[in-house]
């Protein structure tokens, strides 16, 4: 069996969205300065890296993270390519390239390029409202994307109220570049943050094939 860790690594050089809180990893002590042991301090936002969005992100009286079934975050997933000239993903493009084989839906897009840069780029692929109806439509129970987010950098709110008032979860920030198109089981755990609107995830994928 293979294992495909399409989590983003957390380190000070990861692009964070606008307005969000620094990413701060800290020695708080180091045993090469004469402490007993190593332990780090860590101080960000829990949409940093690799994330689940929950219901309660948007909506006023949405359901927190600890609330959702962890049943939607393990399952068959379909990764599905999203072609390279491809900027805003629609119902148009879904319905061309994407025969819904699956509950879980993770969006391989140019922007498996973006995450060589530190730097955040606001023109990353994202997917478009009527689109993200169109999924609902389709019985989905969770979309990833391989970005800080699902929607446009322009006008977030209709595409995340659209999936999480449907409640389908939200992962952003995949690391899909070793990934090919497929079927593949699903496994992406949020840590049990009591009471908040999304949390930081460890995603991987398995496959059969060596």
């Amino acid at each position: 069996m293979a294992i495909f860790d399409i989590s983003i690594g957390i380190d000070e050089n990861l692009p964070l969205w606008p307005g969000d809180p620094e990413l701060r990893l800290h020695w708080a002590a180091n045993i090469e300065q004469g402490d007993l042991v190593n332990l780090t301090e860590l101080s960000m936002s829990i949409h940093t890296g690799t994330h689940i969005d929950a219901p309660l992100h948007f909506l006023l009286n949405g359901k927190p993270i600890d609330s959702l079934s962890l049943n939607v975050f393990v399952g068959e997933a379909q990764v599905v390519a999203i072609p390279q000239d491809v900027n805003l993903i629609t119902v148009d493009i879904l319905q061309d390239v994407c025969e819904i084989n699956a509950a879980r839906i993770l969006f391989k897009t140019k922007n498996s390029q973006l995450w060589e840069t530190s730097k955040f780029q606001q023109d990353y692929v994202a997917l478009e409202a009527s689109a993200a109806q169109w999924l609902v439509d389709q019985g989905v129970q969770l979309v990833g994307i391989d970005y800080l987010s699902i929607a446009p950098f322009k006008d977030p709110a209709p595409t995340h109220e659209i999936l999480l008032r449907n409640n389908i979860a939200i992962v952003e920030s995949l690391d899909l570049r070793s990934v090919e198109p497929g079927l593949y089981t699903l496994i992406c755990l949020p840590l049990k943050l009591v009471g908040r609107e999304a949390a930081p995830a460890r995603a991987i994928l398995l496959s059969s094939e060596a």
